[in-house]
C-alpha cells in the first residue's frame, strides 16, 4: 500500500509540474553564401514560433558599417526576405558583408560575400530612364547619353560625345524597343542587353552622324 501510495505521488507531481516554457528560436537560410553585381540579395528567416514580434534587421560589411534598423513583419515560420535593389559596384565595395537578425530576444548572424563574378551589371537607374524612353518621355539621343553617364564603359561603351548639337540625330532602331521591354521584364539578362547596345554602337547603326530617311 505504501509502495502505492507513493508512486501516485509521484505522478502526481509530475502532473502539477509548472510547464517549462521554451524560448523562440531564430535563424537565417541564405539562397547562396556568394554574390556578384547585379544579383539581388535572398534569404528566409526561420522562427519556431510567431509571437507577434517584428524581427529586427541589420546588414553590415566587414568595416562595421552597415543599414539602419530595419523592421520585419513575421507572419509565419518561414519568411522569404527578397531585396528590390541589386548590388552596384557604386554602392557596394568587394568583400564580406554581415545579416543580423533580432527576434522575441533572440540573435542570430549570417555571413555572406560580394565578390566580382565578371558580370555586366546596369544600374537600377537606367530602368526608370529605359521606361521612360519606351513610354516616349525621352528620346532616343538622352537614352544613349544616359548609357554613357550612368553605365560602365566596360559594360556599354558610348564612344562618341552627347551634346546638345547632336543629342537629337541619334536614333535608335524601333525593334530595340521590344529587346529593352524584355530586360526590364527580366526575360533576358545585362548582359544581353548590353550586348544589343554595344552592337549597334560598334556597327555604327547608332551614332552621332546625321541620319538621312528612315533606314534603320
Amino acid at each position: 500500500m505504501m509502495k502505492i501510495m507513493l508512486f501516485a505521488g509521484i505522478l502526481l507531481s509530475i502532473t502539477f509540474l509548472p510547464a517549462v516554457y521554451a524560448e523562440p528560436t531564430v535563424s537565417i537560410k541564405l539562397e547562396k553564401t556568394v554574390y556578384g553585381y547585379c544579383e539581388k540579395l535572398f534569404y528566409i528567416i526561420e522562427v519556431s514560433e510567431v509571437t507577434g514580434d517584428p524581427a529586427i534587421i541589420h546588414i553590415r560589411d566587414d568595416a562595421g558599417k552597415g543599414s539602419s534598423a530595419i523592421p520585419i513583419p513575421i507572419v509565419a515560420l518561414e519568411n522569404p526576405i527578397p531585396s528590390l535593389v541589386p548590388f552596384e559596384k557604386e554602392i557596394f565595395p568587394l568583400g564580406k558583408y554581415y545579416i543580423d537578425v533580432e527576434y522575441s530576444g533572440q540573435k542570430t548572424t549570417a555571413e555572406f560575400e560580394l565578390a566580382d563574378l565578371g558580370k555586366k551589371c546596369i544600374p537600377s537607374t537606367m530602368n526608370t530612364i529605359v521606361a521612360n524612353w519606351l513610354s516616349g518621355n525621352i528620346s532616343d539621343g538622352f537614352l544613349i547619353d544616359a548609357f554613357d553617364k550612368f553605365v560602365d564603359k566596360e559594360v556599354i561603351d558610348i564612344p562618341f560625345e552627347i551634346n546638345e548639337d547632336n543629342v537629337y540625330n541619334i536614333r535608335v532602331p524601333e525593334w530595340v524597343k521590344n529587346t529593352a521591354h524584355w530586360w526590364l521584364q527580366g526575360y533576358i539578362s545585362n548582359d544581353e542587353f548590353a550586348d544589343t547596345i554595344n552592337y549597334l554602337v560598334e556597327n555604327k547603326i547608332i551614332s552621332d552622324e546625321v541620319k538621312i530617311g528612315n533606314g534603320i
